[in-house]
């Protein structure tokens, strides 16, 4: 927090120019209560909800006698923009109702109230925030992309990378001297040790215990290594979701027992969408598995049974 004293001889210019600053200089006001200015407006698509934006957005709160960041997405960004679908306004004189009056190239400042924030349920803001006074925003938007222009881009990017991520592993087994199986899908493994019964199946549980690195073989996840923070076997039902498609596809192909390595290219794993930054947008991976029990799922208690109609 960065705080400001404001001399006694400077006080009363500055309550001045902050007076007219709230009470009009070109902002707008919708119907809901925000106050905005369009300080760039291009021409072209504001978006809607579900829309994938891209923007930059600095938030600050500054009175008489305080003036400090909240937000700062550049530097928390890298100078990347901030990218998500535009989620539909959880409350009247929600910050969303004014991005999407923003078309790709407009930049525009914003203001909240506080005392609209402070009514929201959950939400609980420092005491320095005073009644009052609002929240003022400096947002640049980027882009805005439809569902569709999305999942056309991420559709041919992926069909584009298939070949680059097969390259990528086709070197890393020379240059390891490893002759791994390939499944239809583009997955590689190899099994280490053969386990007993048969091989799991979608719709099972299994329990396993696993390290996932990079090609490079940077360590990004392990259930156990203590350091990870969760050293405990790691349970799912395989072919739901829960997990990377690399992973419901991979354990089809184990035994109990198994002890197997799964690569898997991004596609399969998560695309360009980075989890962390210890997993690049675009990365193949690679994992250590042990599988230690296949179970079939527990039936559903009473409970969760739906009700005879």
């Amino acid at each position: 927090m960065i705080k400001r004293i404001v001399p006694i001889a400077l006080l009363g210019a500055f309550l001045i120019s902050m007076n007219a600053c709230k009470s009009g200089g070109g902002f707008k006001t919708t119907e809901t209560g925000i106050e905005y200015k369009i300080i760039k407006d291009e021409k072209g698509q504001t978006p809607a909800i579900g829309d994938m934006v891209e923007l930059h957005m600095v938030a600050r709160y500054k009175d008489e006698n305080i003036d400090t960041s909240l937000f700062d997405s550049y530097k928390m960004n890298n100078n990347m923009p901030m990218q998500f679908p535009m989620p539909a306004p959880s409350f009247k004189g929600d910050i969303a109702e004014a991005f999407m009056l923003l078309s790709a190239g407009d930049s525009a400042i914003i203001r909240m109230s506080i005392d609209s924030v402070k009514k929201q349920p959950g939400v609980q803001l420092p005491d320095y925030m005073k009644s009052g006074q609002k929240i003022e925003y400096t947002v640049k938007m980027v882009s805005v992309k439809s569902q569709a222009a999305v999942k056309e881009e991420r559709d041919q990017h992926a069909a584009k990378q298939k070949g680059v991520d097969d390259q990528i592993l086709q070197d890393y087994f020379r240059q390891n001297n490893l002759q791994p199986s390939k499944t239809p899908s583009g997955l590689y493994y190899i099994i280490e040790k053969e386990g007993t019964g048969p091989t799991a199946k979608s719709g099972q549980v299994a329990t396993v215990n696993y390290t996932g690195r990079t090609l490079d073989g940077k360590v990004f996840d392990s259930n156990t290594d203590p350091a990870m923070g969760h050293a405990d076997p790691f349970t799912f039902e395989i072919g739901r979701g829960q997990v990377i498609p690399g992973w419901d596809e991979g354990l089809t192909l184990f035994k109990k027992g198994t002890k197997a390595k799964l690569f898997i290219p991004s596609g399969m794993a998560y695309a360009d969408q980075s989890p962390s930054p210890a997993i690049p947008a675009d990365a193949v991976l690679m994992f250590d598995i042990e599988v230690i029990a296949i179970n079939e799922p527990s039936a559903p208690s009473p409970q969760a049974q739906l009700p005879v109609q």
